[in-house]
């Protein structure tokens, strides 16, 4: 998190909800939240309409998202570290390089959510919704999820994170995602020499996840 945290007490923030709730309404007077390197830490925002918001580097932590609206809010690497975000709808939203790590995220809509890079150690995702979510590089160490993922690290030329999902027979490599047969396809494709370091981590990752299926 960069820059100098921003302090808002509970009136400021009481009129930004507001004159962001006119804003997307397309009312006059509204505003939409700005809340960039916002300190609410511990804030009570439960079923808050922060839809659209920029949130980008704000510190969220141990605060109270539940059933909060924060579809395709902007949450570039904001602090949301023990936060409550049970039956949140974080559909859309932006939460590359965010810190979830020990989030409460069950229930939670992240259908098609960029997660990339994001802290999901230690999160709790049951009855979550992943679908189309983009977890490239997402570091899911310990997360408790309903869906079996393994991720691997330090891998191929970009010695990066890859994951997959077994139930969705879906994997993240990089920007790069795909079914296991469509990564094979394309690791062969892309290294054909057998004898290349990278041809094979990736082919004995490949047959690591096939043994388990």
């Amino acid at each position: 998190m960069g820059g100098m945290m921003r302090k808002i007490n509970k009136e400021e923030l009481k009129d930004i909800l507001l004159k962001h709730k006119l804003w997307l309404d397309d009312e006059e007077g509204g505003v939409r939240a700005d809340l960039r390197s916002a300190d609410l830490r511990d804030a009570d925002l439960s079923a808050a309409n922060l839809s659209y918001a920029d949130l980008r580097d704000a510190d969220l932590r141990s605060a109270d998202l539940s059933a909060a609206n924060l579809r395709d809010a902007d949450l570039r690497s904001a602090d949301l570290s023990y936060a409550d975000l049970r039956d949140a709808d974080l559909c859309a939203a932006d939460l590359r390089s965010a810190d979830l790590s020990y989030a409460d995220l069950r229930d939670a809509d992240l259908c098609a959510a960029n997660l990339r890079s994001a802290d999901l150690s230690d999160a709790d995702l049951r009855s979550a919704d992943l679908r189309d979510a983009d977890l490239s590089d997402a570091n899911l160490r310990y997360a408790n999820l309903d869906k079996r993922y393994i991720t691997i690290s330090r891998i191929g030329s970009r010695k990066s994170r890859t994951i997959y999902c077994f139930e969705d027979d879906k994997i993240w490599c990089g920007c790069w995602e795909g079914t296991l047969d469509e990564f094979e396809t394309r690791v062969l494709n892309e290294y054909s020499d057998k004898a290349n370091i990278h041809h094979k981590e990736y082919i004995g990752f490949i047959n690591y996840l096939k043994s388990l299926k």
